[in-house]
């Protein structure tokens, strides 16, 4: 029988499994050999492992607060400046402290749950508790589709930085194929406690990057600007409800790493540490975002680009973007390394191979991570509108599975509690009034920011025809 092959009659019982952590039910869905072995070290997820295979358990929370920082951090702080220049300093500051709130709760939740649920791996398992195997498909294909499309997001800013710093030496497809190459290589490490090490030097990248755009702009200000022009800074801008809205999915996607967090506390030593990972990395984030984000935009104004890199002079766009080349490698590989997860514990499920250093378990580690990277490639090529393709990844794909499923995990734990004592506390009724606005928020901002980014991209598709799959310079 092939490893991937789940039999239906015993779809019942892995959601039973899913919903207790039950040894039994969890051996009942074992489609080729007995998961747990009392001898060796054992996982709700990974099942039994020793010292052969991977160690799919074994990350710190300062670890995984780095993998979370530099997630969120990777490629949404490259697009803050425009959010601002768009909305206003103001409103935009506002923003982003009310999505990084809804965000830190969504975190939270997810905490919760995973304890609660040890058998939880990714968000796909949130939707088999819910609405069994349809649901458990449904919610994964979503996932799935969002992780590939940050991926490919990744790769665009990828190649756009080869462009620039080589000034457009060969065509953009040949950048986007040598970036996905170096992305799928790197996306092959198997465990996310060592891919946590990228997380470190993408992070001190994009810091020493943007404080170098910051300098170089304060002194000789943003390019294309003619001396002594006004930058249009303001307060609180006038956008139009299409350039507000997908604005705000820019913000969703600058926190839109959440549902992948799923994927970090599974493979954390102790996930009751989970909460410090969040905090701190959540903290980073925000304040990054806030500080880097007002300070490019009050030295650049109307006039800074997406992604804000491109805001500073010939000489200094490619220094900027040399700097910050480890950053963008480090965010488009921990995107597909998080699809490519999903596809391996997707097929090797209920297997010894999972943690077994075994032919099956390379073959499907590998082709996992292949399908990942080639999807990816697609779609950086296929969207070659950084501005517009992160907003609509943000709206359409992050706020549903980023707010709404975290929303709904809180009320699925705590609605049987409604009887109970617990009803009748204050912070009960806070925490299911905050869980109702995250469902009906993330639908708003589904609706409003995908309509924004769709008109966005219409309109510089309009401008530039025919610009997927080309040989153009997309660094301009």
């Amino acid at each position: 029988m092939p490893v991937f092959e789940v039999l239906s009659k015993k779809e019942e019982r892995e959601k039973r499994a899913l919903h207790d952590g039950s040894e039994s039910d969890l051996e009942a869905v074992d489609v080729s050999a007995p998961v747990y072995d009392k001898n060796a070290k054992e996982d709700a997820v990974w099942g039994t492992s020793d010292d052969k295979g991977p160690n799919f358990t074994n990350m710190g929370w300062k670890g995984a607060s780095v993998v979370q920082a530099k997630a969120q951090i990777g490629l949404g702080v490259l697009g803050i400046p425009q959010v601002m220049a768009t909305l206003g300093l103001v409103p935009a500051i506002l923003l982003i402290f009310l999505v990084a709130i809804m965000s830190t709760s969504a975190m939270f939740i997810i905490g919760k749950f995973k304890l609660r649920h040890p058998n939880v791996h990714s968000i796909s398992d949130v939707g088999m508790l819910w609405w069994g195997p349809i649901g458990r498909e449904g919610l994964g294909f979503v996932y799935l589709l969002y992780m590939v499309m940050s991926a490919g997001s990744g790769l665009l800013s990828i190649s756009i930085a080869f462009n620039a710093m080589s000034q457009h030496a060969i065509c953009t497809v040949i950048f986007v194929v040598v970036s996905t190459i170096i992305v799928a290589l790197l996306s092959s490490i198997q465990t996310l406690e060592k891919v946590a090490i990228l997380g470190w030097t993408g992070l001190i990248s994009v810091i020493v990057a943007i404080v170098t755009l910051t300098v170089a702009v304060g002194i000789d200000g943003p390019s294309g600007a003619p001396p002594g022009a006004d930058l249009g800074i303001q307060n609180v801008g006038s956008p139009t409800f299409a350039q507000a809205s997908s604005a705000v999915g820019t913000i969703v996607f600058a926190f839109g790493a959440t549902p992948a967090f799923f994927n970090v506390v599974a493979e954390m030593r102790n996930p009751k540490d989970y909460w410090k990972s969040a905090l701190v990395g959540q903290i980073l984030a925000t304040t990054l975002y806030i500080i880097i984000g007002s300070v490019v935009y009050e030295f650049a104004g109307n006039y800074v680009a997406s992604p804000a890199l491109g805001t500073a002079g010939p000489l200094l766009v490619r220094i900027c973007y040399g700097l910050a080349f480890p950053s963008l490698v480090a965010s488009s590989t921990l995107f597909t390394h998080f699809s490519a997860k999903y596809i391996f514990v997707r097929i090797l499920r209920g297997s010894r191979h999972i943690s077994a250093n075994t032919p099956i378990h390379w073959i499907s580690w590998i082709g996992s991570v292949l399908a990942a990277a080639i999807s990816a490639f697609l779609i950086a090529d296929g969207i070659p509108v950084f501005n517009g393709l992160i907003s609509l990844v943000g709206s359409l794909l992050g706020a549903p599975i980023g707010l709404m499923v975290m929303g709904g995990m809180w009320l699925s734990d705590n609605l049987p509690l409604r009887h109970g004592p617990e009803a009748k506390t204050w912070t009960y009724r806070l925490c299911g009034i905050w869980a109702m606005y995250l469902i009906v928020g993330g639908a708003f901002i589904t609706v409003a920011g995908s309509y924004g980014a769709i008109s966005g991209i219409v309109d510089d598709y309009a401008i530039s025809p025919g610009a997927s799959f080309s040989c153009a310079d997309n660094s301009v």
